[in-house]
């Protein structure tokens, strides 16, 4: 790819959902770090010439980082890109396995420039702070196993009828990403997934720390607790108009903390803007590291842009 279609790239935030400043930050990042992967991969086996004899690359570092990025922003296949950044569908594919790894394992960034990467990391980071976390699951498609495979009906959910994989959510208040992962077949509870991550013993360890989720986790609030919370049940009087003061008692009570759970969902609508997301055609085996990679991608443009907000902010005060 020449120069200049790489700038109209980077320049572009619609290609890639990303600034042209987050870009220059991934390439600084991750450029090193990819270089000595491949360095050690050349050295730790049997070589009858030097590293870097023989033919160079037709696809550098940075026109791989931007195929990545163009792939999980919209989708696109691996084709498509074969012919956009003029090289082999062989190449995208081997280019994009090694680059999204490499950002899945750079985690959520939140402010201060840290970095959250396990469900360990958040509930640390969510008790030294008093900050009230917001958890949901979110569904995405994949396709169906082969007929000929067993275990076919372990991917299809309960909750929507379809083929799909759901990843473990949680946000602020603000409904800023903290954490995305834990991805499980679609089959599985929202409840049994978060007990599987080990949620409950992570909060064993802490104090007064809440977690505000839906219904699909009740039976939490106990084991941790109460430091899961989920929404008021409803309460029956014996007469009728004790039975209608708490019907309108419960609605008013669970319209308050719907709202103050909906930024979880509003997160979650940020995350599938990244079109890999909404629905995923490629190997299941890849689908834990796209959701993270995303998940990554996403909160680094919005730290940058709150940094600048922020900024803008203080030079008008």
């Amino acid at each position: 790819m020449g120069v200049e279609a790489r700038e109209l790239i980077m320049s572009e935030r619609r290609v890639t959902g990303l600034s042209a400043a987050v870009i220059a930050d991934l390439v600084a990042e991750l450029g090193p770090v990819w270089q000595a992967r491949r360095d050690a991969e050349l050295a730790d086996r049997p070589r009858r010439r030097a590293v870097g004899a023989g033919a160079k690359y037709k696809l550098v570092f940075v026109d791989r980082l931007l195929a990545t990025l163009v792939h999980l922003r919209h989708a696109v296949t691996h084709d498509i890109l074969a012919c956009w950044f003029g090289v082999d569908r062989s190449t995208i594919t081997r280019a994009i396995g090694e680059i999204r790894p490499l950002l899945a394992d750079r985690g959520c960034r939140i402010e201060g420039g840290l970095r959250l990467r396990t469900l360990a990391d958040v509930i640390a980071h969510l008790g030294a702070t008093g900050q009230t976390a917001l958890m949901d699951a979110t569904e995405i498609r994949v396709r169906r196993p082969s007929a000929h495979r067993g275990g076919r009906s372990r991917f299809i959910s309960g909750k929507s009828r379809i083929n799909a994989m759901k990843a473990l959510v949680l946000t602020d208040e603000r409904g800023q990403l903290l954490f995305c992962g834990e991805v499980r077949a679609g089959s599985v509870a929202d409840i049994t997934q978060a007990r599987d991550a080990g949620l409950v013993d992570l909060l064993a360890d802490t104090i007064d720390l809440q977690i505000l989720a839906d219904a699909g986790y009740q039976g939490l609030a106990a084991q941790t607790y109460g430091q899961v919370v989920t929404p008021p049940r409803k309460r029956r009087g014996k007469h009728l108009e004790h039975l209608q003061w708490l019907m309108a008692h419960h609605e008013a009570a669970l319209f308050a903390y719907s709202s103050a759970r909906i930024p979880v969902e509003h997160g979650i609508a940020h995350l599938k803007n990244w079109r890999a997301l909404a629905r995923h055609h490629t190997r299941r085996d890849n689908l834990p590291d796209t959701i993270r990679a995303a998940a990554g991608l996403l909160t680094d443009q919005q730290a940058t842009q709150h940094t600048k907000a922020l900024a803008l902010h203080t030079a008008k005060t």
